[in-house]
């Protein structure tokens, strides 16, 4: 876990800035944040005004990308092509939205290695930092650089053919090797370091991080990872297999997911944004991704007390409703 005290852009990813002349008003006019949202949510114009409002008070450049800058009608922020370069030089990437969001904003912000910051205008929000009720307060954090950044986890995957690669792709959460036609099995083999393991028909095969474990592999019955953990995770989906439960491996492992040579197409989903095809025979290799994602969190809330709170855990015991 590093601190918020260096700069995070893609050509001088640890060149420490001028700190500002005084808490929460810098007149520093070389800070830069990129400004990501949910632009089909009806509240957003007036959220993102507020937010570019407040950084550009305090000396910021709010960039936004082109279309969402034009979509909600601002004209105070500096408009950016929508590519790799969009957060180069940039503090930290402010995202306005729920996970989708913030997992969109993920494919900017790692690249440069700036840190992300979220505010939860979603349902559930696990990768969110804040509620937008603490939005002016996340912003002061951000001006006086009173946060922390921690790396998380992230997956690299490639799909190959007798040793050719077709496709590459990287996940936050999890990657994903599914079936395409609804009524029939994906017929896969699982490895583990080389070594085969098991095989069996199935829906799917999740590999996951520890930040993307109450998310798809969540869903599919896999187990909830403290974040901090390094590890990965390996999760079937609807496998028709008597061994086919999660299983949790060492981070330096490679999974590996071949579709039988007479089964029918998959397809390999990152955190459910980037696509490629898996035809028969084909073989999916997942490992421990060469670049984190870099999550900047302004208050120190136990991982725990954020489960309990998305989820609506009960925490008194069932009893204690009870006359």
């Amino acid at each position: 876990r590093g601190t918020s005290s260096s700069s995070s852009g893609c050509a001088a990813a640890h060149r420490p800035r001028t700190p500002p002349t005084s808490p929460g008003r810098s007149a520093v006019s070389d800070r830069a944040a990129l400004l990501v949202t949910h632009t089909g949510r009806p509240d957003m114009v007036n959220r993102a005004k507020q937010t570019s409002a407040l950084l550009l008070e305090a000396g910021f450049e709010v960039r936004m990308l082109v279309e969402e800058a034009a979509e909600l009608g601002l004209t105070d922020v500096h408009p950016v092509p929508t590519d790799h370069g969009a957060a180069l030089g940039v503090e930290v990437v402010l995202v306005l939205g729920g996970d989708g969001t913030f997992l969109r904003a993920a494919e900017y912000a790692r690249p440069c290695r700036a840190p992300l910051v979220g505010v939860n205008l979603g349902r559930v929000g696990f990768l969110a930092e804040t509620e937008p009720d603490a939005l002016p307060d996340t912003v002061q954090h951000i001006v006086d650089r009173t946060y922390e950044v921690e790396e998380r986890l992230t997956l690299d995957a490639e799909v190959r053919m007798h040793g050719r690669l077709l496709d590459t792709g990287w996940a936050l959460n999890e990657v994903s090797v599914e079936k395409t036609k609804r009524e029939r099995m994906l017929e896969v083999t699982l490895e583990i370091d080389g070594r085969p393991l098991t095989s069996f028909g199935c829906d799917g095969v999740v590999c996951a991080t520890p930040t993307g474990s109450t998310a798809y592999a969540f869903s599919s019955g896999g187990p909830v990872v403290w974040p901090e953990v390094q590890a990965l995770l390996v999760v079937p989906t609807s496998a028709h297999a008597l061994f086919a439960r999660p299983l949790v491996i060492a981070p330096g492992s490679t999974v590996a997911v071949t579709v039988d040579d007479a089964a029918h197409d998959g397809i390999l989903g990152c955190d459910g944004r980037r696509t490629a095809a898996v035809p028969p025979g084909a073989r999916v290799e997942v490992r421990r991704g060469a670049e984190p994602v870099r999550i900047a969190r302004v208050h120190r809330r136990p991982f725990t007390e954020r489960l309990v709170a998305k989820f609506g855990l009960p925490v008194d015991g069932f009893r204690a409703s009870r006359p």
